[in-house]
């Protein structure tokens, strides 16, 4: 905790000083360029992958970067989403997975959770990955059948998000887009899916 409070002391002196006008604009209100929807995983840092400013992302982060179909559970990340849309007009959001992702983990070893309720519970809301999973990855084992579950989440995240009204009204109109991410913690690259190819590519080499 001591390096906590020392990072936030370092800040107010040193950060937020140097960017005192950008923090002055913040003060009045807020225009994000995305919606950043990622692993609570702390490994992951949406800012620091995309060197974003404050202001420039409205993060949600959740247990597996999961994405309840619209009207399954009208709870807190129904309603982040739709403030991001319908409130502050994101032009953009982003489904970001990662490696090494344990609730992807769990899904293809149930039993790593069963004394784990809460998680068990949440984890129903990426039972449409397990299935084509198990249907299309037999022949997978280990860090690849890991990495293609991985994959296959973000896609099915993104069809999810389809289901919600008003992100269906903004793709209607062409106001908004999608975009699937697998961030790699041990190599620093990021896959993005591509809808032509339908398949994940490295995003340096888009």
């Amino acid at each position: 905790m001591e390096k906590l409070v020392e990072g936030f002391k370092k800040f107010q002196t040193e950060v937020f000083g140097a960017k005192r006008e950008l923090f002055t604009r913040l003060s009045q209100g807020q225009e994000p360029r995305a919606l950043f929807i990622t692993c609570s995983d702390s490994r992951v840092d949406p800012t620091l992958l995309t060197q974003a400013d404050p202001g420039e992302l409205f993060i949600l982060r959740n247990a597996g970067n999961i994405v309840p179909s619209y009207g399954g559970v009208l709870g807190g990340n129904t309603a982040t989403i739709e403030y991001a849309v319908a409130v502050l007009g994101v032009k953009h959001v982003i489904v970001c997975g990662h490696t090494d992702c344990g609730v992807m983990r769990a899904l293809l070893h149930p039993d790593t959770v069963k004394d784990l309720p809460a998680v068990k519970n949440w984890m129903d809301q990426a039972e449409t990955t397990r299935r084509i999973v198990r249907e299309n990855y037999a022949d997978l084992r280990g860090e690849d059948l890991l990495i293609s579950t991985i994959q296959e989440n973000v896609r099915v995240q993104l069809d999810h998000l389809k289901t919600h009204p008003t992100v269906a009204v903004r793709l209607r109109r062409g106001m908004l887009t999608l975009h699937g991410w697998v961030y790699s913690i041990a190599t620093g690259d990021i896959w993005a899916y591509d809808d032509e190819k339908e398949a994940f590519v490295s995003l340096v080499a888009r």
